[in-house]
């Protein structure tokens, strides 16, 4: 069996590209109304929606790699690298500050030509404090790269990537490829094929030991970006994550062959979902402003302090709701205090409590309405 870098003239694919035509439509449409949408939010409410995007593909581009990092780590990671001082706590891991970095520098050059330096380097933040990795530099030795599953003895090879030595050969072709394949910001059909076979090309030279996976998937936000002549509003990762077997059969299947039509339906239905998930946590992100707007004045510094934080685990919503012993650790109060604070709070409307005794737990009441 022959892998798709073992055939002749292998970075000219062949697809129908009539297989996205009403596909395209829509993606327009939504990444129309979604930039409409962002448009009409205040300064400060934009800049809280990117953040939220930045955390949340950063966390799960991780995942998918099986790497969990927390999400106040990776925030100030993020908030540190954007210039945003809040008397952001240290940072614990360390390889969460360096994917924190890497979202940040993706997204203000974006429109920057891509080179073999950036990718380098982008490989060298995200990277850096890995053991056993050589950051920034592409793969060595005579050993396979193989991508491999199954236990020891018993392992299925889905994949196998060009020798060490034709990487730097591939990665030149790869560059020039990418800049050569001009798109109009207008023409959504180019813009979804390029951005489809840039991840499934560079996923195929897998040029580092480690980490090819989350820079693959940087080129494709960069991609999408760059395009657009617009910093997306989304969270790829995010998609993948939810169908991850699915996401690693179809880039299975394709590095078989030189004919991806299959790809490229699948990756641009994975965008085009990514678009409509962001729709709708810039609406969730307009709901929590409106939220705190309308209970500002009825809430202590502590419960401010606390329903914030709740907030922040956007849309997926606050893992096991707000409880009295979460309170104390987030709010640094004493027990009378926090159970106070939190019956007052389900009093007014703004928490709905959950399960009794010990098992009592309290979510955002997001359906309040309006006065």
């Amino acid at each position: 069996m022959k892998y798709n870098w073992q055939l002749p003239n292998w970075e000219k694919f062949i697809y129908d590209d009539a297989v996205i035509d009403s596909l395209c439509i829509e993606f327009a449409l939504e990444t129309g109304e979604l930039k409409g949408l962002v448009n009409s939010l205040s300064t400060e409410i934009q800049q809280e929606t990117i953040l939220q995007f930045m955390i949340s593909e950063a966390i799960k581009t991780s995942e998918i790699e099986g790497e969990f990092f927390s999400r106040q780590d990776i925030m100030s990671s993020i908030k540190k690298n954007l210039g945003i001082d809040e008397g952001l706590g240290k940072i614990r891991n360390k390889n969460a500050q360096g994917v924190g970095k890497l979202m940040v520098m993706i997204r203000n050059s974006y429109s920057d030509k891509l080179r073999e330096s950036s990718i380098k380097q982008w490989h060298y933040i995200l990277m850096e404090y890995s053991r056993h990795i050589n950051p920034g530099e592409y793969r060595t030795g005579e050993e396979p790269m193989q991508i491999v599953s199954g236990t020891y003895g018993k392992e299925i090879v889905h994949f196998e990537a060009p020798p060490s030595k034709q990487v730097p050969a591939e990665m030149k072709k790869f560059i020039q490829w990418y800049n050569d394949f001009k798109i109009k910001a207008s023409d959504v059909k180019k813009t979804l094929i390029k951005t489809s076979i840039s991840h499934l090309y560079f996923e195929s030279i897998h040029p580092f030991e480690d980490g090819n996976g989350r820079i693959g998937r940087a080129i494709a936000e960069k991609c999408l970006s760059e395009s657009l002549n617009r910093p997306v509003l989304m969270s790829i990762s995010s998609i993948i994550e939810q169908n991850k077997k699915k996401y690693y059969q179809a880039l299975k299947e394709a590095q078989r062959t030189i004919e991806i039509t299959d790809w490229i339906f699948y990756f641009s239905n994975l965008i085009l979902e990514s678009q409509k998930n962001a729709k709708q946590i810039v609406l969730f992100t307009l709901n929590k402003s409106k939220f705190i707007d309308k209970f500002k004045n009825q809430m202590n510094e502590r419960q401010t302090k606390a329903v914030l934080k709740m907030f922040e685990y956007g849309i997926s919503g606050f893992v096991g709701g707000m409880t009295t012993i979460k309170y104390i650790s987030i709010t640094k109060t004493s027990r009378a205090t926090a159970t106070r604070d939190l019956q007052d709070l389900t009093d007014k409307n703004i928490l709905m409590p959950k399960g009794e005794g010990r098992n009592r737990a309290y979510d955002l009441n997001l359906l309040v309405k309006d006065n």
